[in-house]
């Protein structure tokens, strides 16, 4: 039986959709002598969700992209684990499909995870606010390093997406892959990078590039009356509760102009020393850009 045929006459009337299962190319483009610079996609698998959680997993899978966003030699996957010394939970189990069995006695290998990461210009993930802050308790090695997300730094809904989540990504694409374990995940989100965009027909690590190389200014409504609120979250501000405020990220050229409008609108005429913070690929989604000092 021809495959082939059969999946393109089952798509030709536009009454079926064939989903492929991820197959690990060795490239996605040919060499031909451009500038190529070492990407590092990350996963990771955790005991939960919160600061006080561990990993018990982690992927790294190096890759060579161009200034451009294309993909070229996809290297060899590196995965470790680690016994987090806490039984997981059912829920933990269902999700990554890892056993208390399997992490038994296993310990991250630290040499050979700095090793990995030290060579690499950018790393990224899908959901690097997680991710990055979950790796930089573990290995300081990733502090310095410039970060991209797959899920937020790509204008996903503008594209005719209803979801950001990574194996619904996968479907739209036309491919699917076992998902919540991490190797898995770091492949597919290669592949991710790898496709062109339905609308813009960019490619989708090009458009994430230039999104991570952007530097912005956060300005934080510091000590604004709570009846304010609204006013600012219309305007597009986002709360950090810790500190129980909001911010709004924007570029430099607007900062003097946001300030005037705060003074206005927000402080009632009164000038404010507001705090701003910069934000880089080398700090965004790291703890270090969370609240103010």
């Amino acid at each position: 039986m021809d495959k082939k045929k059969v999946i393109e006459d089952l798509e030709r009337n536009g009454e079926y959709k064939v989903l492929r299962k991820y197959e690990k190319p060795n490239y996605y483009h040919h060499d031909d002598g451009s500038e190529k610079f070492k990407g590092l996609y990350l996963d990771v698998e955790t005991t939960g969700l919160d600061a006080s959680d561990k990993i018990i997993e982690i992927a790294l899978v190096p890759f060579d992209f161009s200034k451009d966003g294309r993909i070229f030699k996809i290297h060899d996957s590196y995965s470790f684990r680690e016994d987090p010394k806490v039984p997981l939970t059912q829920k933990i189990i269902n999700l990554t499909g890892l056993t208390d069995e399997m992490l038994a006695g296993k310990s991250f290998d630290v040499d050979a995870i700095n090793k990995v990461v030290e060579s690499a210009l950018l790393i990224v993930a899908h959901n690097a606010a997680f991710d990055r802050k979950m790796v930089e308790r573990r290995f300081p090695v990733f502090i310095e390093k410039a970060w991209g997300c797959s899920q937020t730094q790509i204008p996903w809904k503008e594209e005719n997406f209803s979801s950001s989540a990574l194996d619904y990504l996968a479907y739209k694409f036309g491919y699917f892959y076992e998902p919540h374990r991490a190797e898995n995940d770091c492949l597919a989100g290669i592949r991710l990078l790898s496709m062109k965009l339905p609308n813009s027909k960019n490619l989708v690590l090009d458009v994430l590039i230039k999104n991570a190389d952007k530097k912005v200014w956060r300005v934080w409504a510091k000590d604004m009356a709570f009846s304010k609120k609204d006013i600012l979250k219309n305007r597009g501000y986002n709360y950090y509760g810790e500190q129980k405020t909001w911010y709004i990220e924007i570029d430099k050229a607007n900062i003097e102009s946001e300030l005037e409008y705060l003074e206005k609108e927000i402080y009632d005429g009164e000038k404010k020393d507001l705090p701003i913070s910069t934000i880089t690929a080398f700090n965004r989604f790291s703890e270090r850009t969370e609240g103010y000092s």
